[in-house]
């Protein structure tokens, strides 16, 4: 096979940082700098690796993705030329700037990868970065810091630029993670037929295998090693968030920690005197999305997209995932991690390991560069343990866009050439959920809820509800107080009740 159109990862590198003093602590440029750095030290062939480099994409920080944590200490107006200054990266001639994702950084690597075997490029890094711990303690103790960097907007965007909530579910609430992942959640939760509490129980026993995993991991930024008994437990140090999920069932995005990557060719890595020993190929790939909003999916308990794109990759890499020996589950909420395992046959009770890193909760999540991590970390696995894979999962917005990944450090057999996801993307997009109807008004059932909490306790509920006829609208809860607090004692689903509209919000009362 040609040579330069073998693509190949050839360098890793990950970073925590730990500084209490916002003036000393690095920026979040620097951080990511800092990761791209131990990347090309990890290829044994140092900086002249990042002198080489032709393609730069930089993972979108949470600042510019989410309102909630909007940086008020300036922008980078050109993040990926800020990041390739900073590593004297001279001859990049390609700057890409990722749109919002959890799955970008998979969907990255297997656009690079395509771009190798194509010839378009030549050495790539995907990095990403975020310093949410510092941003949120300087704000805290007062310090002004200085991130703003004006160096122009001349940069490609990758991926989807499309918000994930729809405009009738922001304005009942649901317009983000910590208030869609609950909803998914409860409907988990209704399908296994459990209580309230024998429902918090194992979530909690999912849970504390990654946080063992954590425990044991000097890059964790929780390191206690909870058990599945703390975490599910209620209490002041771990309130509710978003009912069903405690504060410790929540991915951690305060927290500064930057990870790199670093691709080529094999005909270049051997130029360069990459040693073998470097060498990880991606055998299997594939993305994928579900129904946009969570209004229009089938049910709120699967995800037809992950399991088509677990099966592509897998078919792709000519595999099962019994051939697989590591994996790196998203773990944003368990609801993220129990559908993964049942869309791809794994028993989620498994003493199989599902990370590598110790998931988003304990690890760390650093908003939508944490499966950057998780690929550094199988592909020192793979490294150790010649001829094994390792797969990655990679999860975008609420269980929307899928990206999955499978690596080994043994040479695969063929060209790297996936299948155009367009073609296998068809078979989800006309599965059809029931009708959505932005204004509600008569009798129906709740068919999932959740109840966000903030520092004051329980402050409103969301609901998708089904009309008579099937019809399926999203609604609120009356603001009563002891209502919420009872939903979140005793069972709501499938609870019978009255919805009306009134100018323009949905609000369901319980019979």
């Amino acid at each position: 096979m040609d040579e330069s159109r073998i693509p190949i990862l050839v360098g890793c590198g990950q970073i925590t940082q730990k500084e209490d003093d916002p003036n000393e602590a690095l920026s979040p440029i620097e951080l990511t700098a800092k990761a791209c750095f131990e990347a090309a030290k990890d290829s044994d062939v140092g900086e002249i690796l990042l002198n080489k480099l032709d393609t730069i994409a930089l993972i979108r920080s949470f600042s510019d993705t989410s309102w909630r944590f909007k940086c008020p200490f300036g922008k980078y107006s050109n993040p990926s030329l800020s990041l390739a200054n900073q590593i004297n990266a001279k001859n990049v001639k390609n700057l890409i700037y990722t749109y919002p994702g959890g799955n970008m950084p998979q969907w990255s690597i297997n656009r690079i990868f395509e771009l190798i075997t194509k010839g378009e490029i030549k050495t790539a890094l995907l990095a990403g970065g975020e310093a949410l711990y510092t941003q949120k303690n300087a704000q805290r103790k007062g310090v002004e810091l200085n991130w703003n960097e004006n160096l122009g907007y001349s940069f490609k965007e990758w991926g989807i630029k499309k918000r994930g909530w729809s405009d009738v579910e922001d304005s009942h609430g649901m317009k983000g993670a910590i208030f869609a992942y609950p909803l998914i959640e409860n409907a988990i939760r209704g399908k296994e037929n459990r209580t309230i509490e024998e429902h918090n129980i194992e979530m909690g026993k999912i849970l504390e295998k990654f946080s063992m995993v954590a425990k044991n991991n000097p890059l964790a930024d929780r390191r206690q090693g909870y058990t599945a008994k703390v975490i599910s437990n209620i209490n002041e140090q771990n309130p509710y968030i978003g009912f069903p999920y405690s504060k410790l069932m929540n991915a951690n995005a305060f927290i500064d920690q930057s990870s790199a990557v670093i691709m080529t060719s094999v005909k270049h890595a051997k130029e360069l005197g990459i040693n073998k020993n470097k060498w990880v190929y991606l055998h299997g790939c594939a993305d994928t999305y579900d129904h946009w909003y969570l209004s229009n999916r089938i049910n709120y308990y699967s995800s037809p997209a992950m399991k088509i794109a677990c099966n592509e990759a897998l078919k792709m890499a000519n595999c099962s995932i019994d051939d697989i020996d590591f994996l790196d589950i998203y773990s944003c909420f368990p609801s993220a991690i129990k559908i993964a395992c049942d869309e791809m046959n794994i028993d989620v009770n498994t003493t199989k390991g599902l990370t590598v890193t110790g998931g988003l909760p304990y690890f760390g999540g650093p908003g939508n560069n944490y499966v950057t991590h998780s690929i550094s970390e199988i592909m020192n696995r793979v490294r150790n343990n010649q001829g094994k894979k390792g797969l990655v999962t990679a999860n975008g917005n609420y269980i929307t866009k899928q990206s999955v990944g499978i690596y080994s450090s043994e040479e695969s057999d063929k060209y790297f050439s996936p299948v155009n996801p367009d073609i296998y993307q068809l078979a989800i997009n006309i599965q059809k959920g029931p009708k959505f109807i932005n204004e509600a008004e008569g009798s129906a059932i709740i068919e999932t809820y959740t109840v966000i909490n903030d520092r004051e306790g329980p402050s409103y509920a969301i609901i998708f509800g089904r009309l008579a006829n099937g019809n399926r609208f999203i609604a609120n809860m009356p603001k009563d107080i002891d209502l919420l607090i009872d939903m979140m004692k005793n069972e709501y689903l499938n609870l019978k009740g009255y919805v009306n509209n009134n100018n323009g919000l949905n609000i369901f009362k319980p019979n």
